[in-house]
Formats: C-alpha cells, structure tokens, sequence
C-alpha cells in the first residue's frame, strides 16, 4: 500500500463526510456536530473547541482511513460498495456503542443519569444519538457510508 494514498484519499474522505454532517445540521435535520464532541475533550471554550475538533477529526479521519486500506489489502477487494459497507457497519458501530458511552468518560458532558452542571453542560447523545434530532442516525449512517465509499472508490482507481 502506497501511504500517500490513505493520507490524501482519507482527508477526502474526511471532508466528504463532514460535509453530509454540516449539511445536516444547516438543514436542521441534525444538532450532532462530531468535531465539537471532540473538540470539548480539550477545552470549555466552544469557539476554541470548534477548532480543535475539526483538527482531531481530520487526523482521525487519516487514522481510520489507514484501517479501511488495510481492510482492503486484507481482503483483496478494493470497491467503492465495500468501503460504502464498511463505513455503514462503522456507523452503526458509532451509534450504537461508541456515542452512549461518550457520557461517561467525556469531561464536559452531562450523563442520561446526572443533569447537567456547571461543568457538563453538553448534552448526552442517548441511543443512536437521538438527542440530537431524529434525523441524527440516517444522516449519520449517511456520511460514514459516503465516507467509506470514497476510500474505496479511490483504492479501486488505484487498483
């Protein structure tokens, strides 16, 4: 595997996905703004944090788009529906296990059991990260299937 290829098909990537993520939330059809999630890991201040985040999360999208090359190498096949699949598992991975336990080791987020403080004033994304909108789930399937599919549609042109 050629590193430059994960590194910039995945800051595509990245910002294929972040863009469905953006468009869902200027369309109103999601609150979940994953950089500021992480971005709130380092800091209180949500201008600094928006920032911060947005740096973790493209260098987290390099890092799984490291996974998904290897995914393909590893199994021979290098199409955009695999990487579309992958990114869809991922997703559900994300919704269905990753976000309910955010509460739990995020410094500023509030719990389902515990109200918010003055501290943990971020709101816990619940199951499937409803509390964010109900439009949260599909849109986020949505943009890590688009995600996936353009890390695989890219290592498929590289063949």
């Amino acid at each position: 595997m050629n590193l430059a290829y994960p590194v910039l098909w995945g800051l595509l990537a990245t910002v294929a996905m972040t863009a469905v993520l953006q468009a869902s939330q200027g369309f109103g059809w999601s609150r979940l703004s994953l950089p500021l999630l992480v971005g709130t890991f380092l800091t209180g201040r949500r201008d600094r944090a928006v920032v911060w985040g947005y740096l973790l999360y493209v260098i987290g999208g390099w890092l799984f788009a490291f996974l998904y090359f290897l995914l393909f190498d590893s199994i021979g096949i290098r199409t955009w529906w695999l990487g579309a699949l992958a990114g869809l598992v991922h997703g559900l991975f994300l919704l269905v296990c990753a976000l309910p336990l955010l509460p739990f080791v995020h410094p500023r987020m509030a719990s389902e059991y515990h109200g918010v403080t003055a501290r943990r004033q971020l709101e816990p994304p619940g199951f499937m990260a409803m509390n964010y909108g109900y439009g949260t789930p599909l849109m986020t399937l949505l943009a890590q299937t688009v995600y996936g599919a353009v890390l695989g549609a890219f290592a498929q042109l590289a063949g």
